[in-house]
């Protein structure tokens, strides 16, 4: 039996079901390299690139299981897995705290002004306090787009900060709601009453450009959003013109539309939102955490044993 890892997961992966099968790593081949490639192995470890089509699938004949070290499951033609009796194994919530703590830190980061403020120490050397004036989050209204694991820990962690949480999602019933002590609203009424708007939603059909220029229209012009989870939630071109026009107060992202796969030797990457002094991105680190490969490594090892029968 044979596995085959293709991008940076925890060792221990490797190192665990190595007792078991050999295990082979390629970071982050092309779709026509793993498709050449797939067809010599049962077992695929990956994270969210490249996209898995019908087309890989097909040449996967011997492909068993698919364990996939984030939560998402949009890049895998899902109808073709199950149709070939492939499982696909995911690590939903092992990685909702290093996200929600990296919600509340782009929070502060753009609330305090901190990552100019470095800059003008460090390149400029300059000592100028007057120049960062910022806000505290204490009294402010926080709304979280998608409440599940991430939004939750969000939530609570804003309340922390003395934040009032409002929320939607349309999936939970009104006692968790209760016990999150969140309000419960439609994605209209968090938008024109929140300070900060944080995004814990899948990108689906209904979501995408969610956050366009009429939605942000309906925002407090100082408001912030933050974007944890999907690229394609945010309509770039609207927010740009936003901030420049002064229509929102922020935009504070660890995700883009058209984000690199990972790690290309050489590539170059660039935005009109990179002009904006009040936006703020990380190349999507969120689940980036020592403390989160760990969890999900351990998660898709007992996954995949189970699965086999190992």
């Amino acid at each position: 039996m044979k596995c085959l890892i293709i991008d940076v997961v925890h060792s221990a992966i490797a190192e665990e079901l190595g007792k078991y099968m050999q295990v082979d790593t390629k970071i982050l081949p092309t779709q026509e390299e793993l498709a050449r490639m797939i067809p010599d192995y049962e077992v695929l470890i990956m994270r969210v690139d490249p996209k898995i089509t019908k087309a890989v699938l097909d040449a996967a004949a011997k492909l068993k299981v698919i364990g996939v070290c984030s939560v998402g499951l949009n890049h895998i033609d899902m109808e073709t897995a199950k149709a070939k009796g492939i499982q696909v194994i995911n690590a939903p919530g092992l990685n909702g705290n290093a996200v929600a703590e990296l919600t509340i830190s782009k929070m502060l980061d753009i609330s305090r002004h901190t990552i100019p403020a470095n800059q003008d120490v460090k390149v400029n050397k300059t000592w100028d306090k007057y120049k960062f004036v910022g806000r505290e989050l204490r009294g402010k209204t926080l709304g979280i787009l998608g409440f599940g694991r991430i939004g939750q820990r969000v939530g609570e962690l804003g309340r922390a900060f003395l934040m009032d949480v409002v929320a939607y999602d349309p999936y939970l019933p009104a006692e968790v709601f209760e016990q999150q002590h969140a309000k419960s609203m439609s994605v209209e009424e968090v938008l024109k009453v929140s300070d900060f708007v944080t995004i814990h939603m899948p990108l689906t059909p209904e979501t995408k450009d969610l956050f366009n220029a009429k939605s942000i229209a309906g925002m407090k012009d100082d408001a912030v959003v933050l974007n944890m989870a999907r690229g394609g939630i945010v309509n770039e071109k609207d927010m740009y013109e936003a901030l420049k026009a002064g229509k929102i107060g922020g935009y504070a992202s660890d995700v883009m539309e058209n984000e690199l796969g990972g790690l290309t030797e050489g590539a170059g990457f660039d935005s009109p939102l990179f002009e904006c002094d009040n936006f703020i991105v990380t190349p999507h680190l969120g689940a980036q955490t020592v403390d989160a490969s760990r969890d999900i490594g351990q998660h898709i090892i007992a996954k995949v044993k189970e699965a086999l029968s190992l």
